[in-house]
């Protein structure tokens, strides 16, 4: 591999560094996690598949997105940093659709145990239906990425939108049923999803409609199933051009970054799963009082 490229003055080599730092962190904060968890379970040590399964999940979504910082890549661009097979869009995509589909699942967990303990309909409906969402954009995704049609990339990402937007509510639902720092914790989480979902509608649907409306505009051929099946196993363009990644920075960044300190803190709901209830907010059923039957004596 060439890292001729790795100097200060390469914007693109700065912004490799920082998703190689990130990961670090991410890795480092997942291992300690587990390692307490490990401590509090009391589970043998050689035994991994006794850890709390939001801790396993989260570990596929922290290693993925740490593979994919250090091999990072365009899909429908077919760009990549490092000439080696690893740097594939077959590699790439599969590494993240396993990811982001444990990711999903960590948020059903735990809204679904969050609805349990708070006797709520909206969270534990949610939960249900934001797996199978995220299934359907990560086959658009790939249908983006074989036949290079940003089209497919409008879909996914409308459906993340839209699959967030469902957690907002659902953690709107939840929030006054809690209170002091629980009530924090999860308008905290609301208020990231908030911000999620307005990024998600103001930058990065609208980017990925307009590349696919200039692909349309200039007539640009797309592939078929085997023929893009062969190419995304096959063909990458090593580039650090800035431009060339430019439209991928922002988003990547946040995604390596905070996405992976969302799944974390997701993972440590089972440390605190079992303190929850008495931040509980009572509702005190007033009894009815009985009223006094007069006594009427009638005189003779």
């Amino acid at each position: 591999m060439d890292f001729g490229w790795l100097t200060s003055s390469n914007p693109v080599a700065i912004w490799w560094s920082f998703l190689i730092v990130a990961s670090g962190t991410n890795i480092a904060l997942w291992l300690a996690l587990y390692s307490h968890v490990r401590r509090t379970s009391g589970g043998a040590r050689t035994d991994i598949f006794r850890v709390e399964p939001l801790v396993l999940l989260s570990a596929a979504y922290v290693f993925g997105c740490a593979f994919r910082s250090m091999l990072p890549r365009a899909d429908v661009q077919r760009i990549c940093l490092f000439d080696s097979w690893l740097s594939s869009v077959f590699v790439g995509r599969s590494v993240a659709t396993v990811a982001e589909i444990c990711f999903v699942v960590q948020w059903a967990i735990v809204l679904r145990e969050l609805g349990r303990l708070t006797n709520s309909d909206t969270p534990r409906n949610i939960a249900k239906l934001v797996a199978p969402l995220i299934v359907i954009a990560e086959c658009c995704s790939w249908y983006a990425v074989i036949t290079t049609s940003y089209l497919g990339n409008v879909v996914e990402n409308s459906l993340w939108t839209a699959t967030f937007a469902l957690i907002g509510i659902a953690l709107v639902r939840l929030l006054f049923r809690f209170r002091a720092i629980v009530r924090g914790a999860i308008a905290a989480a609301a208020t990231g999803v908030a911000c999620y979902v307005v990024f998600m509608c103001m930058v990065d649907v609208p980017t990925y409609f307009a590349r696919w409306q200039a692909d349309m505009a200039g007539g640009k051929r797309l592939f078929g199933l085997f023929s893009g099946l062969h190419d995304v196993a096959t063909h990458w363009t090593v580039t650090h051009d800035i431009a060339r990644w430019d439209g991928e920075i922002a988003w990547m960044s946040l995604y390596f970054s905070t996405a992976v300190w969302a799944s974390l803190l997701l993972a440590g709901f089972s440390l605190v799963r079992h303190l929850l209830p008495r931040y509980l907010v009572r509702v005190r059923l007033l009894k009815p009082v009985a009223q006094p039957v007069p006594l009427i004596v009638r005189s003779r």
